[in-house]
């Protein structure tokens, strides 16, 4: 059996990881665009030189040799053609498959905002060919502005700020990590990042560009005619996901792939999973994705099952934080904050159960509180939130482990 991945991120490399576990076989094959094996939680740290192309790698040196994996590398591909079960490269190579897993990610989403899409100096910030090329184009103490304040844009500034960069973030919220975060919290690192030198814009969006010669903007004009000098643009206003492999293929694509409950496309034998697939947008989500469709790829009829992703956690500068849930405030929601001068808390509780929480830093009873929302347990009226623990759900199970007794 022949199983070719395309993508080496942490879908493509799980699946990888778990068919050879499967079957010691199987013939495995890994084609990837990226020449290295890197982890994007990580590129922040390639900006501010804490990290570089080795250290990124999230698995062993030896893992494509241990696992007998033959990987192409540096790789597009340009077209699948399911008829004939093989998988065509730039360089025309076709290579074929008996099982299909398709794990390209995402790519950052340029807007069409003047010359962003053209200009040699703009770029998103996704994978690790987005930072190496960040990195030939700033200068010492060089104006690098980024657009977007969501935890990429937090990301690039953070990374750019160790290396003594001009950095300025233009929002169009009226607060950073706007998704993520609510006014509260997110003040407590607009403070932090504004100590380390960091501007920020607020309520505006970038509106137009003006090129210098050489095709790289100079200066970003914003939609209140605000004009900023700059050496390069940082876009962080979200992702696509990398479905361009599947053009002509006949797999049934909309914004991603479309895969069920076993990974499975439209298409006999093509499996997708992580970011491609719509499904999650976080790492330990697309690692399970990879490890269901590897399952699957095997004969084992396996469903995934966790399609729970409303979880981010920050770090910046030693302040964490942990949201999970929607985080969106409706009509007929209670909201409870809890403050200190070490932590901030907020519930919103929408129907007698627990929607989100954000926790800023303290973490305790995080898990409970996932616990809670993932399994959309109901709440008493008496019940206060934040004096729930464990201790609240457990019983003992007759070899002595405890677990939630809901």
């Amino acid at each position: 059996m022949r199983h070719v991945i395309i993508g080496a991120g942490a879908a493509g490399l799980t699946a990888a990881r778990r068919i050879r576990e499967l079957d010691s076989t199987a013939e495995i094959v890994v084609i990837s665009r990226d020449e290295h094996v890197h982890s994007r939680c990580m590129l922040h740290k390639y900006l501010s030189g804490e990290r570089d192309e080795r250290t990124l790698n999230f698995v062993s040196p030896d893992f494509f040799e241990k696992n007998r994996i033959t990987w192409i590398k540096s790789a597009e591909v340009q077209a699948i053609v399911p008829d004939r079960k093989n998988v065509v490269l730039g360089d025309n190579q076709m290579v074929c498959y008996d099982k299909l897993l398709i794990a390209t990610g995402a790519d950052s989403f340029i807007p069409p905002v003047g010359d962003f899409r053209t200009a040699g100096n703009v770029f998103g910030l996704r994978n690790l060919s987005d930072a190496q090329e960040i990195v030939k184009h700033i200068k010492p103490q060089g104006k690098v502005i980024i657009v977007g304040s969501g935890l990429v844009g937090m990301d690039a500034a953070y990374g750019l700020l160790e290396k003594k960069m001009d950095v300025t973030v233009v929002e169009m919220a009226d607060r950073i990590l706007p998704i993520q975060l609510d006014e509260a919290a997110g003040n407590e690192y607009k403070k932090l990042f504004e100590k380390a030198g960091c501007k920020f814009i607020l309520n505006r969006k970038a509106s137009e560009t003006i090129l210098d010669s050489q095709n790289n903007v100079s200066q970003l004009i914003l939609d209140d005619k605000t004009v900023l000098d700059c050496d390069v643009i940082i876009v962080a206003a979200g992702v696509r996901p990398a479905i361009a492999c599947t053009i002509e293929s006949g797999i049934d694509v909309e914004k991603n792939i479309k895969v069920n409950e076993y990974m499975e496309t439209s298409v006999r034998d093509i499996y997708a999973a992580g970011d491609v697939a719509g499904m999650s947008g976080i790492w330990p989500n697309a690692m399970k994705q990879g490890c269901t469709a590897a399952e699957n790829m095997c004969g084992n009829r396996t469903a995934y099952e966790d399609t729970y992703a409303m979880k981010n956690t920050i770090n910046f500068f030693g302040l964490v934080t942990l949201s999970l849930g929607r985080g969106q405030v409706q009509e007929g929601d209670k909201v409870v904050i809890r403050e200190d001068s070490k932590c901030y808390k907020r519930a919103i509780i929408r129907e007698d159960k627990l929607d989100s929480v954000l926790l800023q830093g303290n973490m305790d009873y995080a898990g409970v509180y996932q616990y809670l929302i993932k399994n959309n347990i109901k709440l008493k009226a008496e019940d206060d939130i934040f004096k729930k623990s464990f201790a609240d759900y457990y019983k003992v199970r007759t070899d002595g482990q405890y677990e939630y007794n809901l």
